[in-house]
């Protein structure tokens, strides 16, 4: 297993801001879930780690 971090991530579709300023850390070994109302931008951020979406700003690390 990797860690993930995201570094100020931001995500923008035409103007609307999905995912704002982001900042995230999981080691090795941990768990983490994403719990919000629709909306919020948990898939999106799901998309972003997954390479299926890039960032409009920020970064992502894995490993």
């Amino acid at each position: 297993m990797v860690g993930v971090r995201l570094v100020g991530v931001w995500k923008e579709f035409g103007g609307v801001v999905a995912v704002k300023d982001m900042n995230l850390e999981v080691e090795d070994g941990e768990f983490m879930i994403l719990l919000g109302p629709s909306g919020c931008g948990k898939t999106t951020t799901l998309r972003m780690i997954s390479g299926l979406e890039e960032p409009t700003k920020g970064r992502i690390y894995i490993g």
